[in-house]
């Protein structure tokens, strides 16, 4: 989003993300779970792109929308979240919507915007006799921010 103009904030529950997510071109970041915090991000964006893949109040960010402004849900968490109050939706005349990974031709074009840009995805590369710490550590929240399987390990 900063690579196309678009001023960043990240909203985390992680006060540990701070600084990934300035490192990794937010000009804001906020930790949800800090009350004041969020009352400082109220009626501050006009759009959210909500990724969040653990159960969270929607309203909490609903109120952070600006007139007219829009959620956008990404993720699709386990346990679906409580809907927003109407109200708010009301009253801010906020939209909600939802998009799904594009298709063969979108993601290739999302590929080349990200190799004009240099953005890269944060990974740590293991062997496939790794898998199962992976995993655990995956479990924990202990990975930043992706693993991925060196396939040439397969032979060994």
């Amino acid at each position: 989003a900063r690579a196309m103009g678009a001023e960043v904030t990240l909203f985390t529950t992680s006060a540990s993300k701070v600084e990934d997510g300035k490192r990794l071109g937010a000009q804001n970041v906020v930790v949800s779970s800090e009350r004041e915090q969020m009352k400082k991000a109220r009626g501050s964006r006009d759009i959210i792109l909500n990724i969040g893949a653990a159960k969270h109040n929607l309203d909490t960010f609903v109120q952070c929308l600006r007139l007219d402004g829009t959620m956008v849900m990404v993720g699709l968490p386990d346990v679906p979240p409580d809907p927003p109050q109407i109200r708010n939706l009301i009253f801010k005349r906020a939209s909600l919507a939802g998009s799904l990974i594009g298709g063969i031709a979108e993601t290739q074009e999302m590929l080349d915007f990200c190799g004009e840009h240099r953005i890269v995805s944060e990974i740590e590369s293991i062997r496939i006799d790794q898998i199962n710490e992976a995993y655990e550590r995956m479990l924990k929240s202990d990975v930043r921010y992706r693993f991925v399987i060196d396939m040439a390990s397969l032979s060994a």
